[in-house]
């Protein structure tokens, strides 16, 4: 057996593509030693090369794609699905206050950044780092005026009495005519082709197991999810676990490429 260092959030789509592989897949040759962290931990992870295997945002691939290799399975990419751009006290958008954002090598960050060069581009940029669930809480208490959320929060916010500035996705939408690239899953350069072909297929598997099941939510995914509601794990699942997740094809592919040439501007 094959002992490979995985690094994936605990957001339900990711739990839900990865939770058979974890288990132990039939007759796998490979045992999976697993972290759980946030997105922006993860993609620091990469970047010091600690992990074999890992989700990460599409936004930090330029910096490390001299050391791992982009998989068409196991991804986040679709339609409709980014990052929000949310106001805590009213519906305006400030120049003046830091907006709060889920880590520098984020996609949400990137996609913040892309808006802010189309529809602000004279004004300088004024951010702040923070883990995305501290950027809710302060959004909630009002402790701040302005953040981009991501993952479970994307579907409590209007609940939760926040306003919305800007869909950042559906923003990447309109002006590329691209689906969002928001993450892919990465394996190491250091394997073997063959096992990096394996696990990919392992991905694969998962999914599939993962989607021919009849509950959608399982004990695994709900013990690790930042949210109780059954329905809001459904709803993730379905907006952020796409075709494109077992294999991001061409259209994919043309997708991180347009993010690519975003970051170069």
């Amino acid at each position: 057996m094959k002992t490979l260092r995985l690094g994936i959030s605990t957001c339900p789509n990711d739990t839900f593509i990865y939770e058979y592989l974890i288990q132990g897949l039939p007759h796998s040759s490979i045992q999976w030693q697993v972290t759980y962290a946030d997105v922006q931990t993860l993609n620091e992870m990469v970047l010091a090369n600690q992990l074999d295997v890992a989700k990460v945002s599409c936004g930090v691939l330029a910096l490390v794609q001299d050391a791992y290799q982009v998989l068409a399975a196991g991804g986040a990419i679709g339609y409709g699905c980014g990052p929000l751009l949310l106001s805590s006290k009213k519906q305006e958008f400030s120049l003046t206050k830091n907006t709060l954002l889920p880590g520098k090598n984020t996609t949400a960050a990137q996609l913040f950044r892309f808006w802010m060069a189309q529809e602000h581009s004279s004004q300088e940029l004024r951010v702040e780092y923070k883990n995305f669930d501290l950027i809710y809480r302060d959004l909630q208490q009002q402790a701040v005026h302005q953040g981009v959320v991501i993952h479970e929060h994307r579907f409590t916010w209007a609940q939760d009495g926040l306003y919305l500035l800007q869909d950042l996705g559906a923003y990447f939408e309109l002006k590329t005519g691209a689906p969002i690239p928001l993450g892919c899953t990465v394996v190491s350069r250091r394997l073997s082709d063959a096992l990096k072909s394996e696990v990919q297929s392992e991905i694969q598997k998962s999914l599939r197991l993962a989607q021919a099941r009849s509950s959608v939510v399982t004990p695994y995914i709900k013990s690790l999810a930042k949210i109780e509601s059954d329905e809001i794990i459904k709803k993730h699942i379905k907006m952020f676990v796409t075709d494109f997740s077992y294999d991001m094809g061409e259209k994919g592919k043309s997708a991180l490429e347009i993010l690519f040439l975003t970051l170069q501007k």
